[in-house]
């Protein structure tokens, strides 16, 4: 088995910038401070990085990321200092909680005394759009976190830095959080030169969202365990109906446009998945080493299947729409209906009247209001943006990182996707659960 790096590869640099020298002493009278050199957090962890390499002699390079937490200085006077709170992009299940976490703990913790809400995303910086702006108050917040979706609506496609810096100029934002995917993160890199340009002291704060978990370095996404048990649920259901009728086929078409964690995933937590069709391992639909195939042998053996599609799956085998939405994403063409035209053509080739039940809870499992492991994964990134915030960082996005909370520069998020290693353990452990062949490729 070859070997794969999927971490995004070792960073040659992780030091987070900040607007100025932190001074003013940290009004937090409970728990400990970070310290920065003693709390910071191993990249890699492997016996090979640690130590070094044995053969070659080579000694390791320790790369580190800066813990979260808060610190024994800051640089904004709590007393005077305005936050802003803006989400973007698609819907993903715990935004509500976040909001909620920055606005607590910016309120209860270091006495802010506002916190904007910016509504539709980064078109509400934009005068002409004529959205209102929301003060999220601790009692406005209260029960958000029970709800799916945000509160404070999101919107796609990208808006002028510049624009954005006004905005923020006229309404005195000391901070601003910026709740989103990698396209939010790349729009926020650019507010952060537009502002180091103009020479202000606004801190511009990443929280990853993705509903995908396709974010490089963060490990995973908020929202991402909610969407494999909504996911799972359509699974059984899926399950439930293929097994429940003579050539039984359950299709489950999950999101997933470059990555297929969310297939994987729920497959895994099921166990009654026999396909998991993701965008890294392309497949043939016909052929003897095809899909159909496969699904043929296993039909006949057991006589019924089910099977998960990512949405970003087989895209090589149907035609481009040609079409992009706001943010510049190539819309899909539709794999779950070629699917569902060639499994019943292949069976009815054969006089076999298969009963193909198609579920797509796409929208479905990211609009649920987080579960209980993603409401506390939320707190703890809302609260750690805080505390970044304040300390007068910038630049950087909130993450999970070997298991601690760390800072991670904007560039490293951005330069790439995570995706899954397809000759990893994870994947092997994929294969295993579904039974499937380890390739359904002609060739």
């Amino acid at each position: 088995m070859k070997s794969c790096n999927d971490d995004g590869g070792t960073p040659k640099s992780t030091t987070i910038p900040t607007v100025g020298t932190a001074k003013i002493s940290n009004p937090i009278k409970f728990g400990r401070f970070v310290d920065d050199e003693e709390d910071a957090v191993l990249v890699n962890i492997s016996r090979k990085k640690v130590e070094g390499n044995a053969k070659t002699k080579k000694k390791p390079t320790h790369i580190y990321f800066e813990p979260a937490g808060p610190r024994e200085k800051i640089y904004y006077d709590p007393s005077k200092t305005k936050c802003a709170v803006v989400t973007c992009g698609g819907l993903c299940p715990g935004l509500n909680d976040v909001i909620r976490a920055i606005v607590m703990a910016a309120h209860h913790e270091y006495r802010v005394p506002s916190v904007l809400g910016i509504q539709y995303g980064l078109a509400g910086f934009v005068p002409e759009q004529g959205y209102d702006v929301i003060e999220l108050t601790p009692d406005f917040v209260s029960r958000i976190h029970e709800f799916g979706g945000t509160v404070l609506g999101s919107s796609r496609g990208p808006q002028d830095p510049e624009v954005i810096v006004d905005a923020l100029e006229r309404m005195n934002v000391s901070i601003l959080f910026m709740i989103g995917g990698d396209g939010t993160m790349r729009a926020a890199s650019k507010v952060v030169e537009e502002i180091e340009k103009r020479g202000l002291s606004i801190s511009v704060v990443g929280l990853p969202k993705t509903i995908d978990n396709d974010i490089n370095y963060v490990s995973p996404s908020f929202g991402f365990d909610t969407s494999v048990e909504t996911a799972a649920m359509a699974i059984r259901g899926a399950h439930v109906e293929a097994t429940g009728a003579p050539w039984g086929v359950g299709l489950v078409k999950v999101m997933g446009r470059d990555a297929g964690f969310i297939a994987a995933q729920s497959a895994l937590s099921c166990q009654e998945v026999n396909f998991c069709l993701v965008p890294e391992d392309p497949f043939d639909i016909d052929g003897e080493n095809g899909l159909l195939a496969a699904l043929d042998a296993r039909m006949k053996r057991r006589g019924n299947a089910v099977i998960v599609v990512a949405e970003g799956a087989g895209q090589d085998m149907l035609e481009e729409s040609g079409k992009k939405d706001a943010s510049g994403n190539v819309k899909l063409s539709d794999i779950a209906a070629l699917l569902k035209r060639e499994i019943v053509a292949h069976f009815k080739a054969q006089n076999i009247d298969i009963s193909l039940k198609y579920i797509d809870p796409s929208y479905i499992i990211r609009s649920v209001p987080a579960n209980a492991n993603d409401r506390i994964y939320c707190s703890f990134l809302g609260i750690h943006a805080v505390h970044a915030g304040m300390s007068g960082r910038t630049g950087l996005v909130i993450s999970r990182w070997n298991g601690r909370y760390v800072h991670i520069p904007m560039d490293l998020v951005t330069k790439g996707k995570k995706r899954i290693n397809t000759c990893s353990n994870y994947w092997r452990a994929v294969l295993e659960s579904t039974g499937q062949p380890v390739s359904m490729k002609n060739t």
